[in-house]
């Protein structure tokens, strides 16, 4: 499977990454990229839900020690491999489009549960959204 993960949200650059401490050095950063979704603003993080028409743009890392570094994930993102149906977000492989075109697959943790009122993001790009909220 991939050795990529897609991060669409709180985990990109720009923002507190404090959470990503323990498997920072694990990551190596490949480019800003996109995949197949739409996005929505929660209040204090975005959900992303597959969608074929819509865009969301976000970060894209080559993961070393991708068992290490997934199972940090599942535990910030509320992601149960036991009981995905109980998870907040639930990790998935997607194809992320690369800034030269190039397909790539990649871990992307999608939202699992009800989106209630939530906003969406037009413009599918999370860090830009936070600039003119």
């Amino acid at each position: 499977m991939a050795d990529f993960v897609f991060f669409y949200g709180t985990l990109m650059a720009g923002f507190d990454r404090r959470r990503r401490a323990g498997i920072d050095t694990k990551l190596t950063y490949r480019g800003r990229g996109s995949i197949r979704a739409s996005l929505f603003d929660l209040g204090i993080y975005p959900a992303a839900i597959p969608a074929p028409e819509g865009v969301v743009w976000g970060e894209v890392y080559e993961m070393t020690e991708q068992d290490a570094v997934l199972a940090a994930l599942d535990d910030i993102e509320g992601y149960r491999p036991d009981d995905p149906d109980k998870s907040l977000y639930a990790r998935s492989a997607a194809e992320v489009t690369m800034p030269g075109g190039s397909v790539e697959q990649a871990w992307v943790y999608f939202y699992n549960a009800p989106l209630g009122k939530a906003p969406r993001i037009a413009s599918g790009d999370y860090l830009e959204h936070t600039k003119v909220r």
